[in-house]
């Protein structure tokens, strides 16, 4: 499954300036699935817009975005919705957990809209981001490294041949952001899958095949 971009601008930014060149924005994109791509934005630049008008969120932007020939801004919500289940995960810069729900029922409602993966599994990716022990803690109970790691999980719990994540790291310690990199490492590379990491600053998370400045 392949990503091309052409001359994609979002409606509120105005063109990029010559001393501010964007790889992303009004420029041509190409990403081939099994590519690891880390997307490096200052404040301001539409690192969340980026991730979320490839995920089908935001349509307000001119050119055209393409997940093989499905475009996300102009296909049906059927379309859209199998494009999310089936081929595209995500990890939300804001998460989206719901808050009155438990980490475990989080990780469930995504985990049985396809059933591809066991309870055994999601207990397994737990233990190992040192989460097992708040299973039935309410989301809205717990710390932001502690949601960013429920999130995650979440993501994982899908079948996916892209992974878009946006900051998934931010608030993790360093014991606790290696591990997600190795669990997030081992899942991309079994599935052969492609990733987009969103950051502020450069990163050396993933062995990247290309770094995208927007």
């Amino acid at each position: 499954m392949q990503l091309t971009m052409h001359n994609v601008l979002p409606n509120y930014l105005q063109p990029t300036p010559k001393e501010r060149v964007s790889a992303i924005w009004g420029n041509t994109v190409s990403i081939q699935q099994g590519d690891l791509v880390s997307v490096q934005a200052p404040s301001g630049a539409g690192k969340t817009t980026f991730v979320q008008l490839l995920y089908g969120l935001r349509k307000d932007y001119t050119g055209t975005a393409l997940w093989d020939n499905l475009a996300p801004n102009t296909t049906d919500e059927e379309a859209l919705a199998a494009l999310r289940t089936n081929n595209v995960s995500i990890v939300f810069q804001d998460l989206r957990l719901f808050g009155e729900l438990t980490a475990m029922e989080n990780i469930e409602i995504k985990r049985c809209q396809t059933n591809t993966t066991s309870t055994a599994t999601a207990h397994e990716y737990l233990q190992r981001l040192g989460m097992s022990h708040k299973i039935d803690a309410k989301a809205d109970t717990l710390s932001y490294g502690e949601r960013q790691r429920i999130a995650i999980i979440r993501a994982l719990m899908q079948p996916f041949n892209w992974l878009l994540m946006d900051e998934p790291f931010s608030h993790l310690d360093n014991s606790n952001r290696q591990k997600a990199i190795e669990l997030i490492g081992e899942i991309v590379h079994a599935r052969k899958a492609g990733m987009i990491l969103a950051d502020l600053n450069a990163n050396n998370y993933f062995a990247y095949t290309q770094t995208l400045i927007m």
